[in-house]
């Protein structure tokens, strides 16, 4: 019988592991792995956020959201990893931006090993900013430790069934200047939906359209886009000078 906890968290240590001999010459301390369901949110690294009990020893936290593991590839989740260790490095031994404010140390960093900072998640975005992802620079340092590491027998085994959202198309980055997925862009290349196939049938998506919860539908005039709400199954008009009479359509 497995253990779910046991595996989870031991896999992602091997990876920060890893990702900490590769790409930050082990520099970093050792942090404190959680997994934090925050909204709209892949990761996030909070400095000197542990203490131990008996020995007042403090630790970092680095938290990944396991709501989006299933519908993103096991590399993209690991550059959220390494984008937040980033974080880590620039908190002991650089110069961090004011709370929330992702700075140019930073950004170069990000850059060195082999994410592209963009706040699009795609090429051509801005490189510093306040809320910033990233993608992977094709070639580049992360890109090839984490191929070195998915060539061993490793991989992030549990996933959440039901993600909040449906997996986006990425564009597929070509040469040094493209991209991952956590924050990145453009290039000429076809769009990749992360290597998700083998997924189907284990996670739940929700419907591409939500459903309408409110019992209200929205109308629009389609001459002067006038909108209103009202219970569904109304009739209405419009009563504006220039579009008196015309009807109203439901928005979807």
């Amino acid at each position: 019988m497995s253990l779910p906890t046991t595996e989870v968290y031991s896999e992602l240590q091997e990876a920060f592991e890893h990702f900490n001999a590769a790409l930050f010459d082990g520099v970093l301390p050792p942090c404190l792995i959680t997994l934090q369901r925050e909204r709209r949110t892949f990761g996030y690294f909070s400095r000197n956020r542990f203490i131990q009990r008996a020995s007042r020893e403090q630790v970092d936290e680095i938290a990944m959201n396991p709501s989006y593991f299933g519908i993103r590839s096991i590399a993209e989740t690991l550059s959220t990893l390494v984008h937040e260790m980033v974080h880590q490095w620039q908190f002991h031994h650089g110069q961090p931006g004011r709370r929330g404010y992702h700075n140019k140390e930073w950004a170069v960093r990000m850059e060195a090993v082999g994410l592209m900072p963009s706040d699009t998640g795609e090429p051509g975005g801005k490189r510093v900013g306040e809320r910033m992802t990233h993608y992977v620079i094709e070639g580049g340092a992360f890109d090839r430790a984490c191929a070195e590491l998915l060539t061993r027998e490793f991989s992030l085994s549990w996933l959440d069934r039901f993600p909040p959202e449906r997996p986006k198309p990425r564009p597929v980055a070509l040469g040094g200047d493209g991209g991952d997925g956590e924050d990145g862009d453009e290039d000429e290349g076809g769009e990749d939906l992360g290597g998700l196939d083998e997924l189907a049938g284990l996670v739940e998506l929700p419907p591409e359209v939500p459903p309408n919860r409110s019992n209200r539908n929205k109308y629009r005039c389609p001459s002067c886009r006038v909108q209103v709400w009202g219970k569904p199954g109304l009739r209405l008009m419009c009563g504006g000078d220039e579009c008196e009479g015309v009807a109203f359509e439901v928005v979807e």
